[in-house]
């Protein structure tokens, strides 16, 4: 965010609202959240205004006319309501969108989401087998592959789980050890396009019904291994969850496709472990606790 602090970033807002929107009368701004890439404001409770961090000004205004024009290809793929652009400022290094309904399936309580979470991840399966069934020639102008070999996930992993050691709990840490020994699967082969993060942070909800209102952040869109984002839902929701995502996913090898999953849920929830602590982001590590219990049993 370097040139950002010379003015307030409300004013920041204010200022790119005021451009991008002339007759909306800009009232209150409130910081709702901030990931690894971008910065996000709500405007009047109505419009999420979303700021990247890059710090070079000419990649930042690259990466937001690039994610404007890949939300425009997603809305008319999507099975779920998804963010669609009502301006972009690449100089500022914003996009603007009408705030969808709900909240974030990780800001409701841990017994809960795992009640909803088979029928969320049905819904979110059938957006995965839209999104995957794309050709990817048609993605390619939009997105990169993001391809990283098994062995270096579970690498990574191990590096993961070295910083968050201590705070493992002590019946668990055999299981993971085990797991960081043993040889990671075979890799995808084809790759798709996927939303590449579709942990539960970036999942709308309505809070009374579990039903999904929307899903959010898509600027780590890829072309991955299709296993990874069910791995995320296996992570984030539990085995009956991931079941009910591969239950109508109609591509490839199930056997082999759940086995990936399973190892990129393992490698990831070390990851949001140690993102948990790092940060103080106290609902990460208390979801990554949680599925240490299905992730690492005997």
């Amino acid at each position: 965010m370097e040139g950002r602090h010379v003015r307030g970033i409300e004013e920041q807002v204010r200022d790119a609202v005021r451009t991008g929107v002339p007759d909306l009368r800009v009232g209150s701004v409130a910081h709702i959240g901030e990931g690894v890439d971008n910065l996000a404001y709500e405007v009047n409770g109505e419009l999420v205004v979303r700021f990247s961090k890059e710090p070079d000004p000419v990649r930042r205004a690259e990466l937001i006319s690039a994610e404007a024009e890949l939300l425009a290809a997603i809305a008319k793929i999507s099975t779920l309501p998804v963010p669609e652009p009502v301006f972009t400022d690449p100089e500022r290094g914003c996009w603007a969108y009408p705030k969808l309904p709900g909240v974030p399936l990780l800001d409701l309580p841990p017994a809960q989401r795992l009640v909803h979470g088979p029928a969320v991840a049905a819904a979110l399966g059938s957006l995965l087998a839209a999104l995957h069934a794309v050709p990817i020639e048609e993605m390619a102008r939009f997105v990169g592959p993001d391809e990283v070999p098994p062995a270096e996930w579970r690498d990574e992993a191990a590096e993961n789980y070295a910083a968050v050691f201590s705070e493992i709990p002590a019946v668990r840490r055999t299981h993971v050890e085990a797991f960081l020994a043993a040889p990671p699967p075979p890799g995808a082969g084809a790759l798709v396009f996927s939303h590449n993060d579709l942990g539960i942070e970036h999942v709308l909800v309505a809070p009374a019904t579990g039903a999904i209102t929307g899903v959010i952040d898509w600027s780590d869109a890829a072309l991955v291994d299709p296993a990874y984002d069910f791995g995320l839902i296996h992570r984030d929701l539990g085995p009956a969850a991931l079941a009910a995502a591969l239950s109508g996913y109609p591509v490839g090898d199930p056997a082999a496709l759940r086995e990936r999953a399973v190892f990129y849920a393992r490698c990831t929830l070390l990851e949001d472990f140690g993102y948990g602590l790092q940060t103080g982001l106290t609902a990460y590590t208390a979801k990554s606790l949680m599925a240490l219990e299905w992730l690492f049993s005997a």
